[in-house]
C-alpha cells in the first residue's frame, strides 16, 4: 500500500469514526425530547463543536481536502440541529438564542477574513490556528465533571461511550495529521488523545456499578 493509500484508508476511517462520534449527540437530543427539557446541561458543547465543525470546513477547503471538508460540513448540520432542539427544550431560550448568533457570526466573520485575505496561506493558518483552540476546548468540555468525579469518587456523571469514542477519532486523526505534516491536525488531536485516555484511567481508579455503566448505552 502506498503512502497515498494510507492516508486515503486512514482519513475515511477517521472520518466514518468522527461522523458516530457527532452522532452521539442523537442521544443527548432524545434525552431532552424525552423530558421535556435540557435541565441543568449547558449548551457549550455544542456550541463549541459547531464552530469547530463551521472553522474546520474553511480550513479543509483553504489546504484542498476533501475528508476534512465532508466531515465538516455533515458536523455543521449536525450541530445546527443539535442546537435548535435545546433552544426548543431549554427554559433559558432567549440566553441560548444570544450565543448561538454569537458564534454564527463570529464563524462568518472568520469566513469574511479568509475570503477577502489574499494571501491564502495566512489565511489557512490562521484559521488552522482557531480551529485548532476550539477543538482542544471540544475534547476539554468533559472535564468540567472532574471536580465532582474525585469529590464523589465515581465517573457516573462522565460519558464513557463519548470519551472512547473522542479517544478513537483522537488518534486516527493525529495520525493522519502525522502523515500530512499539518501540525493544526497534530496538535489538538494529540491533546484529545491525552485528555480522553486521563478521563478513561479515572474509570480504573473510580469502577461505576454495571448498572451505571449500562445506563451509559441508553
Amino acid at each position: 500500500m502506498t503512502l497515498m493509500e494510507t492516508k486515503d484508508v486512514l482519513a475515511l476511517s477517521a472520518s466514518i469514526f468522527t461522523v458516530l462520534q457527532f452522532l452521539a449527540g442523537v442521544l443527548v437530543c432524545k434525552k431532552y425530547i424525552r423530558n421535556g427539557t435540557t435541565g441543568d446541561s449547558s449548551c457549550l458543547a455544542f456550541i463549541t463543536c459547531f464552530m469547530s465543525c463551521s472553522l474546520w470546513l474553511r480550513y479543509g477547503v483553504l489546504i484542498g481536502d476533501l475528508f476534512i471538508v465532508s466531515v465538516n460540513i455533515f458536523g455543521t448540520v449536525l450541530q445546527i440541529c443539535y442546537m435548535i432542539i435545546y433552544i426548543l427544550y431549554s427554559v433559558k431560550g432567549p440566553t441560548i438564542v444570544k450565543q448561538f448568533i454569537v458564534a454564527i457570526c463570529f464563524v462568518l466573520l472568520i469566513y469574511f477574513y479568509s475570503i477577502y485575505q489574499e494571501d491564502k496561506v495566512l489565511a489557512a493558518k490562521h484559521i488552522g490556528f482557531l480551529s485548532c483552540s476550539l477543538t482542544v476546548l471540544f475534547f476539554a468540555s468533559p472535564m468540567i465533571s472532574l471536580v465532582q468525579v474525585i469529590k464523589v469518587k465515581s465517573t457516573e456523571s462522565l460519558p464513557f461511550p463519548i470519551i472512547i469514542a473522542s479517544m478513537i477519532v483522537s488518534c486516527q486523526w493525529f495520525a493522519y495529521g502525522c502523515l500530512l505534516g499539518d501540525q493544526f491536525i497534530q496538535i489538538p488531536n494529540f491533546m484529545g488523545c491525552v485528555l480522553s485516555g486521563f478521563q478513561l484511567s479515572l474509570f480504573l481508579i473510580y469502577p461505576s456499578k454495571r448498572t451505571d455503566q449500562a445506563s451509559y448505552f441508553i
